[in-house]
């Protein structure tokens, strides 16, 4: 078992479960994941092997015995029938029987109706009335001669969710784990390895955690196809809802004014719009009204009668063009229907997460390690809704005056939402805030930087912060870094129109230098290049190409070419050599690195393989170990003069699918995700 999965099973002992037993014991059951995990953390909360088979094979056994598969629910009934009670495992949901003055159940899979249910067990569990809860209950048959009643009584009923947790324990236990550990356990309980992930990927995930932790927090993802962007909340919590973006209406959403009957917001903590882009949805128009008026005020009407709600929305959806794309021809909320592609209610969106930077999921990227019952994590999150950690970045940092209210509330409910996701014990550095604060300004920016592009009215806004000093810093988006021609042109601006020379001195001031690339500048130039974490678009060749121009030697040094993924990283600045010199030359290329102690003779391979390569090509390759294997430098030095200095090395590219061919990341750098890294280039006399 790895260090960190020790550590998260000796401090919540019973409260976690190895993820990827989900899995293993769901087959075709189609159960909630919450539902799966509350048996797994009853019967598998251990590491010890022996015991885990014995769990799994107990949690089979229950679902095997009362999970209702709806092919097999006549079964259930006839066996309900003979046994006089039966225990199951199904979604209820309830009503009121206006004519009988009693609450009747429906079970969804076991296909029974007119279930008489108490009125008691109604109030303990009002979400019985809308929508329906995943239960284990006691189901018991009695035939009768009177035909106006069910034969099928509800003996008991349990939600599936704790009953009670520890907060103060869980404080406690945060203080035993390091930001970066904390962090990995988290992405563990949603069910990702977190070594696949980078940390700007990882507050990606977790911000997708805010919903279930801040009151009225709106927020929108907008991405490609298969991304998890619906996942966590149909999954996640007992506390959510999914719902598909073209069965809402105002009476289901709000209040059925005419049974005066209140909809999901008023009873879930979390409403998720699937599927909520796509032009040709119809979308009714009072419908885009109640929301930007529950949205701006927390509160909706019934009547003559005002009612207020704390639920959170989520609008989730798939974006059908690249990101350049978009913001060359349009904006970012480009694929929303025509009824919400409306200023007003964009506005009232606090985040926006770019759904582009996220990896298709791919099963390596699943976890096997331990995380939290998300039933547990789901009731920690819960509990969190009543702190407010929005100002506890003011010791340290101001916003800028020139954010209105509407956007420094957005900011703040995103910052205060990571605050308690990562910091619930209020022990965070300076360091921590600031990383939290930029990406919570970043959310937010986003929003707003379309929302100038779609109407004139909004004026131009600095989204900057200033440290103790009082120096301003501003904050930019990584689309902004990556696309600065297309992302500050409007919707009425002409596309071969040159920008005015007022905006093109503001973009470079924003950009900086991390968005000159040397395969653009008529001759290389010293510089330090600054890469954020997810961005696209970078290649060896943009990178290294015009200072491996005209070389006759080049010397690599780099300790880690030892693992597969490293070689070929190697074999791919071979190749940009390999385009950049002349034809009719031999380029000599050295490499510096470090002999891995198991795997010599694998790396010989490999670097053999590389020189009978080279030769074909005109490189002369050749390679030695560093005999005191102390080496930590990386850098690439030219004949010509040029020294290029890397934090990372070669590895600058996050995980992607190597043995994919069909993959254009495979295939193409520009199409990978990097890593962060910084890149200087010095000239050496």
């Amino acid at each position: 078992m790895r260090k960190l999965d020790q550590k998260i099973n000796e401090h919540f002992p019973g409260l976690v479960v190895r993820k990827d037993l989900v899995k293993t014991v769901k087959g075709n059951a189609i159960v909630p994941t919450y539902v799966l995990e509350y048996l797994l953390g009853q019967y598998c909360a251990t590491d010890d092997e022996a015991t885990i088979r014995t769990g799994i094979d107990t949690v089979r056994e229950i679902l095997r015995k009362h999970y209702v598969h709806r092919n097999e629910a006549g079964l259930v009934r006839s066996h309900i029938r003979e046994k006089g009670r039966h225990k199951v495992i199904d979604k209820i949901s309830a009503d009121l029987n206006e004519k009988t003055d009693a609450y009747e159940a429906e079970f969804a899979n076991l296909g029974i109706k007119k279930v008489i249910v108490d009125s008691g067990t109604v109030k303990s569990h009002p979400k019985l009335l809308v929508s329906g809860v995943w239960c284990i209950a006691d189901i018991e048959y009695e035939f009768t001669e009177n035909r106006n009643a069910s034969p099928w009584l509800l003996s008991s009923l349990k939600p599936i969710q704790m009953s009670h947790f520890d907060f103060d324990g869980y404080l406690e236990a945060r203080k035993q784990f390091s930001t970066d550990e904390w962090i990995d356990l988290l992405i563990q309980s949603i069910g990702f390895d977190p070594e696949m992930l980078g940390r700007r990927s990882k507050l990606i995930q977790l911000t997708r955690l805010i919903p279930f932790c801040e009151r009225n927090y709106n927020l929108i993802e907008l991405g490609p196809k298969g991304t998890g962007k619906s996942h966590i909340y149909s999954e996640f919590s007992p506390h959510g809802i999914l719902i598909s973006g073209g069965e809402v209406t105002v009476p289901k959403l709000f209040v059925n004014n005419s049974t005066g009957r209140i909809g999901l917001v008023g009873y879930w903590n979390i409403v998720a719009f699937d599927e909520f882009a796509g032009k040709q949805k119809s979308v009714n128009k009072a419908l885009v009204d109640i929301l930007k008026n529950y949205m701006a005020n927390k509160s909706f009407s019934r009547g003559v009668e005002t009612l207020g709600a704390e639920a959170s929305l989520v609008f989730v959806g798939n974006t059908r063009h690249t990101v350049p794309y978009m913001l060359r021809h349009s904006d970012l909320f480009a694929d929303l229907p025509p009824k919400f592609y409306d200023s007003a209610f964009l506005d009232r969106l606090h985040c926006y997460i770019p759904g582009w930077e996220v990896d298709i999921i791919r099963g390596e990227m699943f976890s096997n390690g331990y995380g939290f019952v998300v039933d547990y994590l789901a009731e920690i999150l819960r509990a969190l809704r009543n702190q407010d950690a929005s100002d506890r970045y003011h010791q340290f940092f101001s916003l800028s005056s020139d954010i209105s209210t509407r956007d420094r509330d957005g900011i703040q409910k995103t910052f205060s939402g990571l605050m308690k996701i990562l910091f619930p014990h209020g022990e965070a550095v300076r360091t921590e805030i600031e990383e939290l604060l930029r990406f919570s300004v970043e959310g937010r920016k986003r929003v707003k930087d379309q929302l100038m592009r779609i109407d004139a009215t909004y004026g131009n806004v600095c989204f900057a912060y200033a440290d103790g000093s009082g120096a301003m810093i501003p904050v930019t988006t990584l689309e902004e870094k990556t696309y600065p021609t297309h992302y500050r042109r409007t919707i009425g601006e002409e596309e071969d129109a040159p920008p005015e020379p007022e905006k093109t001195e503001r973009r470079l001031d924003r950009a900086g230098p991390s968005d000159s690339f040397g395969a653009h500048e008529p001759s290389p130039k010293e510089k330090h290049l600054t890469v954020l974490e997810n961005r696209q678009g970078i290649s060896y060749d943009s990178l290294f190409g015009p200072y491996l121009q005209g070389a006759g030697r080049i010397i690599i040094t780099d300790p880690y070419i030892r693992l597969f993924y490293q070689a070929r990283n190697l074999m791919e600045f071979l190749e940009t050599v390999a385009k950049r010199k002349s034809p009719d030359e031999t380029v000599v290329v050295h490499l510096i690195t470090i002999e891995d102690d198991f795997r010599g003779d694998q790396q010989r391979g490999w670097f053999e393989t590389m020189l009978r390569s080279c030769s074909t090509a005109g490189i002369d390759f050749t390679w030695a170990f560093d005999g005191t294997g102390t080496i930590h430098a990386r850098h690439i030095v030219t004949d010509t003069g040029w020294k290029i200095l890397l934090d990372r090395g070669l590895d600058i590219f996050q995980h992607y699918e190597m043995n994919d061919p069909f993959s254009f990341a495979n295939r193409l750098q520009e199409f990978r995700s990097c890593k962060g890294f910084e890149m200087t280039v010095v000239r050496q006399d």
